[in-house]
């Protein structure tokens, strides 16, 4: 999965795909409803891969948030709305990631991610990594026992 081109934009709703990057800023797409954006150099930017989730002794990426979320919902969206009660909210995201800090973490900040999966979802940006095939064993003769009794 990668999330290095969808960035969040202080104050903006939503999450963008960089088009081209400018002196000052970056030309930007949005992904709710496709208009173009630009930025300026005072605009907070933050890059979805770069981001990170407090946890207990340490930080996860928050790619690595939405893969546990994409197989804890089976490639499905959240089954859970965002717009739910705190409670039911750090319920939902203790299941998901049972070691991150209540204390540092807020209820806006698992709307936030779980809105993100959601929209990221719905345009195919993260998917279910697909199963490998097991390469089949090419047996030599040093593979294939011999018994002479």
């Amino acid at each position: 999965m990668d999330l290095s081109n969808i960035i969040a934009v202080s104050g903006r709703p939503g999450l963008f795909e960089i088009k081209a990057q400018t002196r000052s800023g970056v030309v930007a797409t949005s992904l709710i409803d496709g208009k173009r954006i630009t930025t300026n150099a005072n605009a907070q930017i933050s890059v979805i891969g770069d981001i990170q989730v407090y946890c207990i002794g340490e930080e996860i990426s928050l790619t690595t948030v939405f893969e546990k979320i994409l197989t804890y919902e089976s490639g499905a969206a959240t089954r859970l709305s965002p717009k739910s009660a705190a409670v039911e909210l750090e319920a939902y995201f203790f299941e998901i990631l049972d070691n991150y800090d209540e204390e540092r973490v807020y209820p806006s900040d698992i709307k936030k991610i779980m809105q993100w999966y959601n929209l990221l979802l719905s345009k195919k940006l993260i998917e279910t990594p697909k199963p490998k095939k097991p390469k089949a064993k090419k047996t030599t003769n040093e593979d294939k026992e011999t018994s002479e009794d």
